[in-house]
């Protein structure tokens, strides 16, 4: 039996997808209550996740430097890393965010609109690029290949400012927190 399955279907799958997991987090953080102990784990969870940030960068930057050099198969073994790094940061990050809830910033003046401005880019970037790279990734899977890249045109920047605004803020929330 063949399926075929549309671009149509495929986006908005990914955008229903996307949707459940922003809508979770969204929960996760600012709705429900923080568990009531704290973990030796805890505290390296914030310095792991900016790693995996940090990784998912490289891979990205590395993952575009290959397909520039139309080096296909390296391209492609890259951007599936930079997904596990992404996906096990969002592993961690729930984690965390179980565990100890959400993290207020503490700093003021300029470094707070700084901060704020960043994190809510941010933030809105990830809800619009979610779905995105889900689908770049369902078209380079499934080997639709100039479907995929008209997506990727935009994933892929919007991946690469989300990860590496992700360590940012890892560093604001370390400094003034």
């Amino acid at each position: 039996m063949n399926i075929t399955v549309t671009n149509r279907t495929v986006l908005v799958s990914s955008v229903a997808a996307s949707g459940v997991v922003i809508g979770f987090l969204i929960w996760l953080i600012y709705i429900k209550q923080a568990s009531a102990g704290t973990s030796p784990t805890e505290s390296v969870l914030p310095a792991i996740n900016a790693c995996l940030n940090t990784l998912s960068t490289c891979f990205l930057i590395a993952g575009f430097y290959f397909i520039r050099q139309r080096r296909i198969d390296v391209h492609k073994k890259l951007m599936l890393a930079a997904l596990a790094s992404s996906a096990l940061f969002l592993v961690t990050y729930i984690a965390y965010h179980h565990m100890h809830g959400d993290t207020p910033f503490q700093g003021a003046g300029f470094v707070r609109g700084l901060y704020f401005t960043i994190l809510i880019s941010h933030i809105l970037l990830t809800v619009v690029a979610l779905p995105m790279i889900l689908t770049a990734v369902f078209f380079a899977l499934t080997a639709r290949y100039e479907a995929h890249r008209r997506v990727a045109r935009y994933a892929f920047p919007a991946w690469l400012y989300i990860s590496v605004t992700g360590v940012l803020i890892f560093f604001f929330l370390k400094a003034y927190s």
